[in-house]
């Protein structure tokens, strides 16, 4: 080979380079697996297409790795030494996407070791590009997710409004008369939320602009998708209201996946021509973008390309890896001993309830292993028409493991979604009520929809704890998932309305004096 060569291809080095392909195969085979299935997934179908991406954007920079003078550092080495070490601490405690972020860090440890410090600055991109593939933590998707669909479904409504449809939006519900959507059937749009802000990324990165046009592109990716999702739940709505339902019933499915994805795509294509006139640029779009790729010059110099020993002992780190990561077992959980809610007493000490059901599509969505909805009274107004007090509402959600993506719901979160407006919130100490000692510490919230206001006691029970921080419950499900090798855990939720004029105060006595009771009973079901 000659000293102008791009690449200084001795077989040791090839050798090397298979060595680390394979090893890297078999520490994240488990990984592969996980991220293969949730391409599965509408909101995480681009997840095929990252690695392709990634290496083309790396190909596209192919010129600026020849001309830099690259040397690895140890410093590598050790990066893909802690994304291995979190590999293994994943595996153990079985918790889900920690090994697949340890892979983006082996990655970008490996560009360190072989390229340096400025080899991984000209990969930093492609590189961080890779994290857009692995799934959101459940807790993060779901807060986001319901926020963006009430968004979308006010936006929606108020569009089909403007143009004198009667529709009306009631909790999870866009009623059209005649006709009536779920929010999460009308927001099934925003499924191409994550796939719309990978590609903002990628255009925004070959975007021959400013820096101010190029975050712009990317954030813009969010309310475009949010308000096409709301022009698709203005056009249901006229649709009913002039052609019925089974016109509307056509257009869902059909708008929708990647037609709505391709309408988003040429709206942001559209956008980025904008900013170019804006910001003085007379580029064509198709060279702003960089598709014109122009030749090298001839004489370019180009460096001698060789793995130096940070690079060696990166592949040697994965090579012994090799063992340990498939030595570690898929442990059996271990299950706590607890009683099914179907046994749950709807006889209480001066309460009596009334038992109800969740709807399919709320199960579908939750994928809880067992729960309880019920409503109870004060055994002396059971039957007393109308009602002295109000009911108090108990909802307790339990997920025997937690491992596999399925999590607590916070209400946070979910309340919103249901069209409630949180009115305040904040960590509270139930008077009179202690669990295992101490003060039943709850997060209280009063909530509104209209005219009615609730108030709402919540927390986290989870392997013997009362938890009121949503952060700090993913803690301890990792903490406990690796010592305890258990992931179980549930949510309990206490609501009631509170009357006209009624002070909340009057409402915190009616939840202090029915958790007092159902507290003692509840342990048997939730495990310890």
């Amino acid at each position: 080979m000659s000293k102008n060569s791009l690449h200084d291809y001795k077989w040791p080095q090839l050798i090397a380079v298979a060595l680390a392909i394979v090893a890297l195969g078999l520490v994240f085979g488990r990984t592969f697996s996980y991220l293969y299935a949730n391409w599965q997934r509408e909101e995480y179908s681009h997840g095929f297409l990252i690695p392709f991406i990634c290496a083309f954007l790396l190909w596209r920079r192919r010129r600026l790795f020849q001309r830099a003078e690259l040397r690895g550092s140890w410093a590598g080495a050790g990066i893909v030494l802690v994304g291995l070490l979190l590999c293994v601490l994943g595996y153990a405690a079985s918790i889900v996407g920690l090994d697949a972020y340890a892979l983006v860090v082996v990655v970008a440890g490996c560009v360190v070791a072989v390229c340096g410090w400025r080899g991984l600055r000209l990969a930093a991109v492609p590189v961080g590009l890779l994290v857009l593939m692995i799934p959101l933590p459940t807790f993060w998707y779901n807060t986001m997710s319901s926020q963006l669909q009430f968004i979308s479904s006010e936006i929606g409504v108020a569009f089909a409004r403007a143009f004198g449809v009667s529709v009306f939006l009631e909790g999870n519900v866009i009623d059209l008369g005649n006709y009536k959507l779920q929010v999460a059937e009308a927001c099934s749009g925003l499924r191409y939320l994550f796939p719309l802000m990978t590609l903002g990324l990628v255009v925004a990165y070959m975007l021959k602009g400013r820096a101010w046009t190029r975050w712009f592109v990317f954030l813009s990716t969010i309310p475009i998708a949010v308000l096409m999702n709301s022009v698709r739940i203005g056009i249901i709505s006229m649709l009913v209201d002039r052609f019925g339902s089974a016109q509307a019933e056509g257009f869902l499915h059909q708008f929708e996946g990647w037609v709505m994805f391709m309408a988003c795509f040429a709206l942001l294509m559209v956008e980025c021509a904008v900013l170019l006139r804006i910001s003085g640029s007379r580029l064509p779009l198709r060279q702003a973008l960089g598709l014109e790729d122009s030749a090298a010059p001839a004489s370019a110099e180009r460096q001698i390309f060789t793995l130096g020993r940070p690079a060696l002992a990166a592949v040697l780190l994965l090579v012994l890896a090799v063992y340990p990561v498939l030595a570690v077992p898929q442990r059996t959980e271990s299950k706590p001993v607890r009683s099914e809610f179907s046994q749950f007493p709807l006889q209480l000490e001066g309460w009596v309830g009334r038992r109800d059901r969740l709807e399919n599509i709320y199960l579908d969505e939750l994928k809880l292993d067992d729960y309880l909805l019920a409503d109870y009274v004060p055994a002396g107004t059971a039957a007393a028409v109308p009602m002295a007090e109000s009911p108090v509402n108990i909802y307790v959600a339990y997920y025997a493991s937690q491992r596999s993506g399925r999590s607590v719901h916070s209400p946070r979160s979910c309340l919103p979604g249901g069209g409630w407006r949180i009115q305040n919130l904040d960590q509270h100490d139930v008077a009179g009520v202690r669990l295992r000692g101490a003060p039943l510490r709850v997060n209280r919230a009063i909530i509104q929809q209209g005219a009615e206001r609730r108030l709402v006691y919540y927390w986290f029970q989870e392997r013997g704890r009362d938890i009121t921080n949503e952060y700090l419950v993913k803690w301890y499900l990792f903490s406990d998932a690796l010592t305890l090798n258990r992931s179980d855990g549930a949510l309990v939720r206490v609501i009631t309305s509170l009357s006209d004029g009624e002070d909340a105060t009057i409402g915190d006595a009616r939840l202090s004096r029915f958790s007092a009771t159902m507290l003692p009973e509840l342990q048997k079901y939730v495990g310890g």
